[in-house]
Protein backbone atom coordinates (compact mmCIF):
# COMPACT_ATOMS: atom_id res chain seq x y z
CA UNK A 1 0.00 0.00 0.00
CA UNK A 2 1.38 3.40 -1.03
CA UNK A 3 1.11 6.55 1.10
CA UNK A 4 -1.84 8.85 0.51
CA UNK A 5 -1.43 10.89 -2.67
CA UNK A 6 1.02 8.44 -4.27
CA UNK A 7 -0.50 6.58 -7.21
CA UNK A 8 0.68 5.24 -10.53
CA UNK A 9 -0.46 6.62 -13.88
CA UNK A 10 1.12 3.88 -16.01
CA UNK A 11 1.85 0.18 -15.82
CA UNK A 12 5.60 0.88 -15.61
CA UNK A 13 4.98 3.19 -12.68
CA UNK A 14 2.79 0.61 -11.01
CA UNK A 15 5.59 -1.96 -11.32
CA UNK A 16 8.34 0.41 -10.18
CA UNK A 17 10.30 -0.70 -7.14
CA UNK A 18 10.99 2.84 -5.91
CA UNK A 19 7.74 4.80 -5.70
CA UNK A 20 8.51 7.92 -3.63
CA UNK A 21 11.33 10.42 -3.19
CA UNK A 22 11.81 9.26 0.41
CA UNK A 23 12.45 5.73 -0.80
CA UNK A 24 14.88 7.02 -3.41
CA UNK A 25 16.88 9.07 -0.90
CA UNK A 26 16.85 6.23 1.61
CA UNK A 27 18.30 3.90 -1.01
CA UNK A 28 21.00 6.45 -1.92
CA UNK A 29 21.98 6.96 1.71
CA UNK A 30 22.06 3.21 2.33
CA UNK A 31 24.28 2.69 -0.73
CA UNK A 32 26.67 5.41 0.46
CA UNK A 33 26.77 3.83 3.92
CA UNK A 34 27.60 0.41 2.48
CA UNK A 35 30.38 1.90 0.35
CA UNK A 36 31.85 3.75 3.32
CA UNK A 37 31.60 0.84 5.76
CA UNK A 38 35.22 -0.38 5.41
CA UNK A 39 36.37 3.15 6.27
CA UNK A 40 34.11 3.46 9.32
CA UNK A 41 34.37 0.10 11.07
CA UNK A 42 37.06 -2.31 12.22
CA UNK A 43 38.13 -5.28 10.05
CA UNK A 44 36.08 -7.80 12.05
CA UNK A 45 32.85 -5.94 11.30
CA UNK A 46 33.83 -5.69 7.64
CA UNK A 47 34.49 -9.45 7.55
CA UNK A 48 31.08 -10.19 9.07
CA UNK A 49 29.32 -7.97 6.54
CA UNK A 50 31.29 -9.59 3.72
CA UNK A 51 30.03 -13.04 4.72
CA UNK A 52 26.53 -11.55 4.89
CA UNK A 53 26.84 -10.28 1.31
CA UNK A 54 27.93 -13.72 0.10
CA UNK A 55 25.10 -15.37 2.00
CA UNK A 56 22.62 -12.87 0.57
CA UNK A 57 23.43 -14.06 -2.95
CA UNK A 58 22.83 -17.70 -1.98
CA UNK A 59 19.63 -16.94 -0.05
CA UNK A 60 18.25 -14.88 -2.94
CA UNK A 61 18.50 -17.98 -5.11
CA UNK A 62 16.74 -20.03 -2.45
CA UNK A 63 14.04 -17.36 -2.20
CA UNK A 64 13.42 -17.57 -5.95
CA UNK A 65 13.34 -21.37 -5.86
CA UNK A 66 11.44 -22.00 -2.63
CA UNK A 67 9.81 -18.68 -1.76
CA UNK A 68 8.49 -17.70 -5.18
CA UNK A 69 8.15 -21.04 -6.97
CA UNK A 70 7.33 -23.16 -3.91
CA UNK A 71 9.93 -25.86 -4.69
CA UNK A 72 11.32 -27.09 -1.36
CA UNK A 73 15.10 -27.12 -1.57
CA UNK A 74 17.29 -28.60 1.17
CA UNK A 75 20.35 -28.84 -1.06
CA UNK A 76 21.21 -25.17 -1.62
CA UNK A 77 24.53 -25.61 0.19
CA UNK A 78 25.43 -28.39 -2.25
CA UNK A 79 24.70 -26.11 -5.22
CA UNK A 80 26.83 -23.46 -3.53
CA UNK A 81 29.59 -26.04 -3.17
CA UNK A 82 29.44 -26.93 -6.86
CA UNK A 83 29.91 -23.28 -7.75
CA UNK A 84 32.74 -22.90 -5.25
CA UNK A 85 34.61 -25.98 -6.47
CA UNK A 86 34.14 -25.11 -10.14
CA UNK A 87 35.37 -21.56 -9.58
CA UNK A 88 38.31 -22.80 -7.49
CA UNK A 89 39.39 -25.34 -10.10
CA UNK A 90 39.15 -22.87 -12.97
CA UNK A 91 40.99 -20.18 -11.01
CA UNK A 92 43.73 -22.31 -9.43
CA UNK A 93 44.37 -25.03 -12.02
CA UNK A 94 43.31 -23.43 -15.31
CA UNK A 95 44.31 -19.87 -14.43
CA UNK A 96 40.98 -18.33 -15.44
CA UNK A 97 40.29 -14.73 -14.35
CA UNK A 98 37.44 -14.02 -11.96
CA UNK A 99 35.20 -12.47 -14.63
CA UNK A 100 35.21 -15.85 -16.43
CA UNK A 101 35.53 -18.36 -13.57
CA UNK A 102 32.74 -16.88 -11.43
CA UNK A 103 29.96 -17.01 -14.06
CA UNK A 104 31.03 -20.49 -15.18
CA UNK A 105 30.84 -21.62 -11.56
CA UNK A 106 27.29 -20.32 -11.45
CA UNK A 107 26.43 -22.14 -14.67
CA UNK A 108 27.92 -25.40 -13.35
CA UNK A 109 25.77 -25.12 -10.22
CA UNK A 110 22.74 -24.31 -12.39
CA UNK A 111 23.29 -27.47 -14.45
CA UNK A 112 23.66 -29.55 -11.29
CA UNK A 113 20.51 -27.99 -9.86
CA UNK A 114 18.63 -28.42 -13.14
CA UNK A 115 19.28 -32.17 -13.05
CA UNK A 116 17.59 -32.46 -9.68
CA UNK A 117 15.02 -29.83 -10.60
CA UNK A 118 13.68 -32.10 -13.33
CA UNK A 119 12.47 -34.43 -10.60
CA UNK A 120 10.31 -31.56 -9.32
CA UNK A 121 8.14 -32.02 -12.40
CA UNK A 122 6.56 -35.17 -10.98
CA UNK A 123 7.00 -34.86 -7.21
CA UNK A 124 6.43 -32.15 -4.65
CA UNK A 125 6.45 -31.45 -0.94
CA UNK A 126 8.15 -33.98 1.32
CA UNK A 127 9.37 -36.14 -1.56
CA UNK A 128 10.97 -33.17 -3.29
CA UNK A 129 12.75 -32.29 -0.05
CA UNK A 130 14.20 -35.81 0.06
CA UNK A 131 15.39 -35.44 -3.53
CA UNK A 132 17.27 -32.24 -2.75
CA UNK A 133 18.82 -33.94 0.29
CA UNK A 134 20.04 -36.58 -2.16
CA UNK A 135 21.79 -33.79 -4.09
CA UNK A 136 23.54 -32.80 -0.88
CA UNK A 137 24.68 -36.37 -0.24
CA UNK A 138 25.77 -36.89 -3.85
CA UNK A 139 27.86 -33.74 -3.77
CA UNK A 140 29.78 -34.94 -0.71
CA UNK A 141 30.17 -38.42 -2.17
CA UNK A 142 31.63 -37.14 -5.45
CA UNK A 143 34.07 -34.72 -3.81
CA UNK A 144 35.41 -37.30 -1.36
CA UNK A 145 35.56 -40.27 -3.75
CA UNK A 146 36.73 -38.79 -7.03
CA UNK A 147 40.53 -38.67 -7.53
CA UNK A 148 42.17 -36.11 -5.24
CA UNK A 149 43.89 -34.58 -8.26
CA UNK A 150 40.47 -33.51 -9.55
CA UNK A 151 38.65 -31.98 -6.57
CA UNK A 152 41.26 -32.16 -3.83
CA UNK A 153 39.41 -34.80 -1.81
CA UNK A 154 39.25 -34.12 1.92
CA UNK A 155 42.26 -31.79 1.67
CA UNK A 156 40.34 -29.18 -0.31
CA UNK A 157 41.57 -26.70 -2.91
CA UNK A 158 43.56 -23.51 -2.36
CA UNK A 159 42.46 -20.50 -4.42
CA UNK A 160 44.60 -17.57 -5.47
CA UNK A 161 43.26 -14.01 -4.88
CA UNK A 162 40.93 -12.64 -7.51
CA UNK A 163 42.43 -10.20 -9.98
CA UNK A 164 40.86 -7.77 -12.46
CA UNK A 165 42.99 -5.61 -14.79
CA UNK A 166 46.03 -6.09 -12.59
CA UNK A 167 44.23 -5.21 -9.34
CA UNK A 168 44.34 -8.02 -6.75
CA UNK A 169 41.49 -8.50 -4.30
CA UNK A 170 43.77 -9.72 -1.53
CA UNK A 171 42.66 -7.52 1.39
CA UNK A 172 39.51 -7.45 3.51
CA UNK A 173 38.54 -4.07 2.11
CA UNK A 174 38.99 -4.99 -1.55
CA UNK A 175 37.16 -8.31 -1.30
CA UNK A 176 34.35 -6.49 0.53
CA UNK A 177 33.83 -4.16 -2.41
CA UNK A 178 33.93 -7.11 -4.82
CA UNK A 179 31.23 -8.95 -2.87
CA UNK A 180 29.20 -5.74 -2.53
CA UNK A 181 29.22 -5.16 -6.30
CA UNK A 182 28.25 -8.76 -7.11
CA UNK A 183 25.56 -8.84 -4.39
CA UNK A 184 24.05 -5.58 -5.69
CA UNK A 185 23.95 -6.96 -9.23
CA UNK A 186 22.36 -10.23 -8.13
CA UNK A 187 19.87 -8.36 -5.94
CA UNK A 188 18.80 -6.26 -8.91
CA UNK A 189 18.39 -9.46 -10.92
CA UNK A 190 16.28 -11.07 -8.20
CA UNK A 191 13.94 -8.08 -8.02
CA UNK A 192 13.68 -8.09 -11.81
CA UNK A 193 12.80 -11.79 -11.87
CA UNK A 194 10.21 -11.42 -9.11
CA UNK A 195 8.45 -8.56 -10.93
CA UNK A 196 8.58 -10.14 -14.39
CA UNK A 197 6.24 -12.59 -16.10
CA UNK A 198 8.53 -15.38 -14.91
CA UNK A 199 8.03 -14.28 -11.33
CA UNK A 200 4.27 -14.24 -11.78
CA UNK A 201 4.48 -17.74 -13.28
CA UNK A 202 6.50 -18.89 -10.25
CA UNK A 203 3.83 -17.56 -7.90
CA UNK A 204 1.04 -19.19 -9.87
CA UNK A 205 2.77 -22.58 -9.86
CA UNK A 206 3.52 -22.22 -6.16
CA UNK A 207 -0.12 -21.56 -5.31
CA UNK A 208 -1.67 -24.20 -7.60
CA UNK A 209 0.29 -25.95 -10.32
CA UNK A 210 -2.78 -27.72 -11.72
CA UNK A 211 -4.72 -24.48 -12.18
CA UNK A 212 -1.58 -22.85 -13.60
CA UNK A 213 -1.31 -25.53 -16.25
CA UNK A 214 -4.96 -25.05 -17.18
CA UNK A 215 -4.31 -21.31 -17.58
CA UNK A 216 -1.58 -21.97 -20.13
CA UNK A 217 1.55 -21.83 -17.94
CA UNK A 218 4.18 -24.41 -18.82
CA UNK A 219 4.46 -25.94 -15.35
CA UNK A 220 7.34 -28.27 -16.26
CA UNK A 221 9.47 -25.46 -17.64
CA UNK A 222 8.58 -23.11 -14.78
CA UNK A 223 9.66 -25.56 -12.09
CA UNK A 224 12.87 -26.41 -13.94
CA UNK A 225 13.71 -22.73 -14.48
CA UNK A 226 13.12 -22.05 -10.77
CA UNK A 227 15.66 -24.69 -9.80
CA UNK A 228 18.07 -23.49 -12.46
CA UNK A 229 17.93 -19.86 -11.28
CA UNK A 230 18.16 -20.80 -7.61
CA UNK A 231 21.19 -23.01 -8.21
CA UNK A 232 22.83 -20.34 -10.38
CA UNK A 233 22.61 -17.84 -7.53
CA UNK A 234 24.04 -20.43 -5.15
CA UNK A 235 26.92 -21.09 -7.56
CA UNK A 236 27.76 -17.38 -7.78
CA UNK A 237 27.70 -17.17 -3.99
CA UNK A 238 29.92 -20.24 -3.78
CA UNK A 239 32.41 -18.68 -6.18
CA UNK A 240 32.54 -15.51 -4.07
CA UNK A 241 33.08 -17.68 -1.00
CA UNK A 242 36.01 -19.41 -2.70
CA UNK A 243 37.66 -16.10 -3.52
CA UNK A 244 36.94 -14.72 -0.05
CA UNK A 245 38.24 -17.66 2.02
CA UNK A 246 40.75 -18.68 -0.68
CA UNK A 247 40.23 -22.28 0.34
CA UNK A 248 37.41 -24.68 -0.54
CA UNK A 249 36.62 -27.86 1.39
CA UNK A 250 33.63 -30.15 1.39
CA UNK A 251 32.81 -29.56 5.07
CA UNK A 252 31.98 -25.93 4.26
CA UNK A 253 28.79 -27.01 2.43
CA UNK A 254 26.80 -29.39 4.59
CA UNK A 255 23.12 -30.18 5.05
CA UNK A 256 23.22 -28.17 8.26
CA UNK A 257 24.23 -25.09 6.23
CA UNK A 258 21.27 -25.68 3.91
CA UNK A 259 18.93 -25.70 6.91
CA UNK A 260 20.39 -22.40 8.09
CA UNK A 261 19.63 -20.96 4.64
CA UNK A 262 16.04 -22.21 4.90
CA UNK A 263 15.80 -20.56 8.33
CA UNK A 264 16.84 -17.23 6.83
CA UNK A 265 13.93 -17.09 4.39
CA UNK A 266 11.52 -18.28 7.08
CA UNK A 267 12.61 -15.50 9.42
CA UNK A 268 12.70 -12.81 6.74
CA UNK A 269 9.55 -13.88 4.95
CA UNK A 270 8.97 -16.60 2.37
CA UNK A 271 8.36 -15.11 -1.06
CA UNK A 272 9.85 -11.67 -0.34
CA UNK A 273 13.15 -10.59 -1.89
CA UNK A 274 13.59 -7.93 0.78
CA UNK A 275 12.69 -10.56 3.37
CA UNK A 276 15.71 -12.59 2.26
CA UNK A 277 17.96 -9.65 3.16
CA UNK A 278 16.29 -9.26 6.56
CA UNK A 279 16.59 -12.98 7.27
CA UNK A 280 20.30 -13.01 6.49
CA UNK A 281 20.86 -9.99 8.73
CA UNK A 282 18.95 -11.43 11.70
CA UNK A 283 20.40 -14.95 11.52
CA UNK A 284 23.99 -13.85 10.91
CA UNK A 285 23.90 -11.33 13.74
CA UNK A 286 22.40 -13.96 16.03
CA UNK A 287 25.15 -16.39 15.10
CA UNK A 288 27.83 -13.82 15.89
CA UNK A 289 26.22 -12.99 19.23
CA UNK A 290 26.00 -16.66 20.21
CA UNK A 291 29.59 -17.28 19.14
CA UNK A 292 30.87 -14.32 21.14
CA UNK A 293 28.78 -15.21 24.18
CA UNK A 294 29.82 -18.87 23.91
CA UNK A 295 33.51 -17.98 23.92
CA UNK A 296 33.02 -15.85 27.02
CA UNK A 297 31.11 -18.61 28.80
CA UNK A 298 33.79 -21.18 27.96
CA UNK A 299 36.44 -18.89 29.45
CA UNK A 300 34.40 -18.42 32.63
CA UNK A 301 33.29 -22.06 32.95
CA UNK A 302 35.97 -24.20 31.23
CA UNK A 303 34.44 -27.59 32.12
CA UNK A 304 31.52 -26.93 29.72
CA UNK A 305 33.88 -27.41 26.77
CA UNK A 306 33.90 -25.82 23.34
CA UNK A 307 30.87 -27.83 22.16
CA UNK A 308 28.56 -25.45 23.99
CA UNK A 309 28.68 -23.00 21.08
CA UNK A 310 27.61 -25.64 18.55
CA UNK A 311 24.88 -26.89 20.89
CA UNK A 312 23.63 -23.35 21.45
CA UNK A 313 23.52 -22.82 17.68
CA UNK A 314 21.39 -25.95 17.22
CA UNK A 315 19.01 -24.98 20.02
CA UNK A 316 18.71 -21.45 18.71
CA UNK A 317 18.06 -22.59 15.13
CA UNK A 318 15.36 -25.05 16.14
CA UNK A 319 13.68 -22.59 18.50
CA UNK A 320 13.72 -19.78 15.94
CA UNK A 321 12.27 -21.88 13.12
CA UNK A 322 9.57 -23.29 15.41
CA UNK A 323 8.76 -19.87 16.85
CA UNK A 324 8.39 -18.17 13.50
CA UNK A 325 6.35 -21.02 12.01
CA UNK A 326 3.96 -20.84 14.96
CA UNK A 327 3.72 -17.12 15.72
CA UNK A 328 4.87 -15.35 12.55
CA UNK A 329 4.74 -17.81 9.63
CA UNK A 330 4.97 -15.05 7.03
CA UNK A 331 8.18 -13.63 8.48
CA UNK A 332 9.43 -10.25 9.60
CA UNK A 333 8.75 -8.65 6.23
CA UNK A 334 5.03 -9.32 6.62
CA UNK A 335 5.09 -7.72 10.07
CA UNK A 336 6.83 -4.66 8.62
CA UNK A 337 4.22 -4.41 5.87
CA UNK A 338 1.49 -4.58 8.50
CA UNK A 339 3.12 -1.77 10.48
CA UNK A 340 3.40 0.39 7.36
CA UNK A 341 -0.26 -0.13 6.54
CA UNK A 342 -1.27 0.81 10.08
CA UNK A 343 0.46 4.20 10.09
CA UNK A 344 -0.41 4.97 6.47
CA UNK A 345 -4.10 4.41 7.24
CA UNK A 346 -4.02 6.36 10.51
CA UNK A 347 -6.37 7.19 12.21
CA UNK A 348 -8.18 4.18 10.74
CA UNK A 349 -5.61 1.35 11.07
CA UNK A 350 -7.96 -1.58 10.55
Amino acid sequence: MDPAGVFATSFAGDQALIRTSKQRWTLVLFALFMMAMPLLFEPRIVAIVTTMLITVVVVLGLQINTGLAGQINLGQAAFMGVGAYTTAILASKAGWPIWAALPVGGVAAAVFGFIFGMSAVRIKGFYLALTTIAAQILFHFLVLNLPASWLGGSAGITVQPAEILGFRFDSDRSIYYLCLAVAALMLFGAYSVARSRHGRAFLAVRDDDVASGMMGINVVRTKAVAFLLGAFYAGIGGGLWAYYVRFVAVDQFTLFHSIWLIAMIIVGGVGSITGALIGVLVIKLSQEIISSAGSTIVELVPFLGGDIVFAAMNIFLGAMIAGFLIFEPRGLMHRWQTIKRSYRLWPFPY
